[in-house]
């Protein structure tokens, strides 16, 4: 059900985000934050990820997302989106090009390479300028999924790491070196003994590296941080900037992570977008807004495990998902930062069973309404429980 909402709230100018006449994004002077539609209006994205329309499909995905409360499409659904005239993400995947990180399962664009501008700037002209005049465009994703060592693993590979071991003709792996030798007094000895490593030269960590074996110490940590910042900086100051020199109408959202990022990436990625895209887990170190949910889904096992050891007449493993999902999704979309949520998948895949199943549609296109009936009943009430949650705010 799609909220009739007749009055704009009153909008902090200086917040407001967007081009008139396309999708915006501003903060109420409740302290709310909302996106703003073409028509003016305060909209909350309720979306879902990878929605497709196979032509033997029995039934039509935005018949049913409609029914199910939903008003937008997630990233991957662009072309139904197209067809269908909801409103929508699309992505740009400045991660397609030839000139890439691509060691260790990371796989990234070379930042430090010469030709990195005028490529983010050939695909974003590419891709951006067929939809330049679409008002039901969101905004712009960057990149959907990019293999981006998102947390530090203490066992894997970090970015520097990975750099450091790419192939000499690579601009990242001079960039990588000059960087951690000048942070070392510029000798490998002095820095592989900060590290705890035994280095006894380049190709001794590349060796690492190819047989998956992170440097755990905190002094490599501490290098990998301030070497993935600037990484990310340049990444994300070079695709925004691409974008809206193509498209100065839509919003950038950033990348789909697909997963918690460490703060470092969500920082930069902040300060360079309209919109950033989050995980749930990570909105109690949201200090700002506005943010999106990129992926949420209750099946999953931090929803469904259960802390006790006795065997009883407790909650069964899907009473578990559903409670502790309706709560974490309630409380996400009452939150003052969110400005929409989208559900990670449209169909499970193909190693997954109801009722624990990731998407909202099976694979002989039933519903899964251990997900959708309960999804349905928080859609219909999201603008009242942001009504609720900020009323109790005004009473604290």
């Amino acid at each position: 059900m799609v909220p009739t909402i007749n009055a704009l709230p009153d909008f902090r100018g200086e917040t407001v985000r967007g081009k008139p006449g396309y999708f915006r994004v501003g903060q109420a002077e409740t302290g709310q934050w909302w996106f703003i539609d073409a028509q003016d209006r305060p909209f909350f994205a309720k979306a879902v990820n990878n929605v497709s329309a196979d032509a033997e499909a029995t039934h039509d995905p935005a018949a049913r997302l409609r029914t199910w409360g939903f008003n937008a499409l997630g990233c991957g659904s662009d072309q139904l989106a197209l067809d269908e005239g909801l409103p929508f993400m699309a992505v740009v995947n400045f991660c397609s090009g030839e000139e890439t990180v691509n060691l260790g399962g990371v796989k990234l664009p070379d930042v430090f390479s010469k030709d990195w501008r005028d490529y983010a700037r050939e695909r974003a002209a590419e891709v951006c300028l067929r939809l330049i005049g679409n008002h039901e465009l969101l905004g712009w994703i960057t990149d959907d999924s990019p293999s981006w060592p998102s947390r530090p693993e203490l066992k894997r590979p970090g970015l520097l790491q990975v750099c450091l071991s790419l192939d000499p003709n690579k601009a990242a792996y001079h960039a990588a070196w000059e960087f951690a030798l000048a942070l070392h007094g510029g000798k490998l000895e002095r820095m592989a003994k900060a590290w705890g490593a035994e280095l006894a030269n380049k190709d001794a960590l590349r060796v690492m590296t190819r047989e998956d074996h992170g440097i755990a110490t905190a002094a490599h940590r501490r290098d990998d941080g301030q070497w993935s910042q600037e990484f990310a900086r340049r990444y994300f100051v070079t695709t925004t900037s691409a974008i809206r020199k193509v498209d100065e109408n839509h919003l950038v959202l950033g990348p789909r992570w697909g997963g918690p990022v460490a703060p470092r990436l969500r920082r930069e990625c902040a300060a360079a977008v309209d919109v950033a895209l989050v995980d749930y887990t990570e909105l109690g170190e949201v200090s700002a807004g506005p943010v999106m949910l990129g992926d949420f889904c209750w099946a999953q096992n931090s929803f469904y495990e259960s802390t006790g050891s006795r065997r009883g007449l407790g909650p069964t493993k899907i009473e578990r998902m559903l409670r502790r999902g309706r709560l974490a999704l309630a409380r996400s979309v009452a939150h003052t930062s969110v400005v929409g949520y989208a559900w990670s998948r449209w169909h499970d895949r193909k190693s997954e069973a109801a009722p624990f199943g990731t998407g909202l549609v099976r694979a002989d296109e039933s519903a899964a309404v251990e997900h959708t009936e309960l999804l349905t009943a928080i859609n219909d009430r999201v603008e009242e429980l942001r009504a609720v949650a900020l009323a109790a705010e005004e009473t604290l």
